[in-house]
C-alpha cells in the first residue's frame, strides 16, 4: 500500500469522500469487507461478524453518517461535562491507593493502577454497565486490544457481544441516563439490535486503549521534561493546551485505518489507482514541520506562542474520534490530580529504559514505573 505521511497528504486521506474505509466500496471489488476479515483472521467466530460490520470503523458514506450521528447526539458534550465530578472522584479514589501498590523499593506501576482502571471505570459508567460486570468488560477489552489471537480473542469478543446484548435488553426496559439508553430510545430510523451493540463495542474499544495510552505517554512525557511540567503545574490553565500538545508529540495512535480510492486520483504529485490502499500515518503528519514548527519539541504554550493547524492525533474528518472530548478531560484531571498529590514524583527509570509495546495500532508502554516520593 502507499503511506502518506504529510500533514496535508494524511488529511486530505481522511477527508476526501473519492478515499474509503471499506475496500467492498471500491467499484468492481469483491464484496468481503476487510474489517471482518482481519477480526476473523485473528480468532472472532463466524456468528459474530455481522458486528464487525456494523461498527463505525469500517462503515463509509450515508450509512457511516447514519450510525455517527445516532452516537453524537448520545454522546454529547454536556453529558461529558457531567462526568467531570465523577471522574475526578475516580482518580483521587485510584491516588489514594497507590502507596498501598509500591513494592519495597517504593516503586509502583502507574499503568495498571491509574491510568488503566480510570478510563475503563469511566467508559462503563457512561455506557451503563453495572458496577459487579466492569472487571469483565475490563478483561475482555484488554484481550481485544494487547494483540491476543485465536480462541482467546474469539471468546472475549463473543463474550462483550452477549453481555452488551443483554444490557441493551434491560436499559430497553427501565432506561436511564446513559449511552445505551439514549442509544436504544425510540428514533424515527431505530438502530437494529446488530448496530447497537456494534456501537456499544466502539465505544468501549475507543474509550478505553485510547485514553489509557493518552494518559500514560503523558506522564512519561512530563517527567522526561521537566521544564514542561514545571509550566503546567505553575499554571494549571495550561491543562488543556499540555493535553493537545502532547496529542501531537506522543499520541496513542500512530496511524488510521487504511482507505482505498474509489478512483483514479493523485495524492500531491503521487498517482493513486482505483482500489489502491493508503495508510494514513497520524504520528509522522504531526511531526511534519510544514505544519508544526520545531515540530520534535514537546512544548505545551505552543498554541499561544506559535499557533498553528490542529493536530490529526484523534483523526480528521467523517471518521475523526467522537470521544476526544472526553479522552482529553480524563488525561487532564489525571495529570493534574498526580502532581497535586505527588509533587515530587519521579520515574524509577531512566526515560531510555521505557519500554514500549511492539503493536501496530498503538503507541504505548509496557510499564510506567515512579517513585511517589523522594
Amino acid at each position: 500500500m502507499w503511506v502518506a505521511t504529510r500533514y496535508d497528504d494524511v488529511r486530505q486521506v481522511l477527508s476526501d469522500p473519492r478515499f474509503v474505509a471499506d475496500p467492498s466500496h471500491v467499484p468492481g471489488s469483491e464484496p468481503n469487507h476487510r474489517i471482518e476479515q482481519l477480526w476473523r483472521a485473528r480468532g472472532a467466530r463466524p456468528e459474530d461478524a455481522k458486528y464487525l460490520r456494523a461498527s463505525l470503523f469500517g462503515t463509509d458514506g450515508p450509512e457511516h453518517h447514519r450510525l455517527r450521528r445516532r452516537v453524537v447526539r448520545a454522546f454529547t458534550a454536556g453529558r461529558v461535562n457531567r462526568l467531570r465530578p465523577r471522574i475526578e472522584h475516580i482518580t483521587h479514589t485510584l491516588l489514594d491507593a497507590l502507596p498501598a501498590h509500591a513494592g519495597p523499593d517504593g516503586v509502583v506501576d502507574l499503568i495498571p493502577h491509574l491510568a488503566h482502571p480510570l478510563p475503563i471505570t469511566v467508559i462503563c459508567e457512561l455506557v451503563g454497565v453495572p458496577e459487579p460486570q466492569r472487571p469483565n468488560w475490563s478483561a475482555w477489552s484488554t484481550v481485544l486490544t494487547d494483540g491476543h489471537t485465536g480462541t482467546a480473542l474469539g471468546d472475549a469478543l463473543h463474550s462483550l457481544i452477549t453481555s452488551a446484548h443483554t444490557l441493551a435488553d434491560q436499559h430497553r426496559d427501565h432506561p436511564g441516563d446513559n449511552l445505551i439508553s439514549a442509544l436504544i430510545t425510540s428514533h424515527e430510523d431505530p438502530l437494529t439490535a446488530t448496530e447497537t451493540v456494534a456501537l456499544i463495542l466502539n465505544l468501549l474499544f475507543a474509550g478505553h486503549t485510547t485514553t489509557l495510552n493518552l494518559i500514560a505517554n503523558g506522564i512519561s512525557a512530563l517527567l522526561t521534561h521537566p521544564n514542561q511540567l514545571s509550566l503546567l503545574r505553575n499554571d494549571p490553565t495550561l491543562a488543556t493546551q499540555a493535553a493537545d500538545e502532547i496529542m501531537r508529540w506522543s499520541g496513542p495512535t500512530p496511524r488510521a485505518l487504511p482507505r482505498y480510492a474509489t478512483e483514479d486520483l493523485h495524492l500531491g504529485q503521487c498517482p493513486i489507482r482505483t482500489g489502491e490502499a493508503v495508510l494514513p500515518v497520524l504520528a509522522a503528519a504531526d511531526r511534519d514541520p510544514r505544519a508544526h514548527p520545531d515540530p520534535d519539541r514537546l512544548d505545551i504554550t505552543r498554541a499561544r506562542t506559535r499557533p498553528g493547524p490542529p493536530q490529526v492525533g484523534f483523526g480528521h474528518g467523517p471518521h475523526r474520534c467522537i470521544g476526544d472530548h472526553l479522552a482529553l478531560l480524563e488525561a487532564q484531571v489525571a495529570w493534574t490530580a498526580l502532581w497535586d498529590r505527588f509533587p515530587d514524583l519521579t520515574l524509577a527509570v531512566t526515560s531510555d529504559e521505557l519500554v514500549r509495546e511492539a503493536h501496530p495500532n498503538s503507541w504505548k508502554l509496557t510499564a510506567l514505573p515512579v517513585r511517589l516520593h523522594p
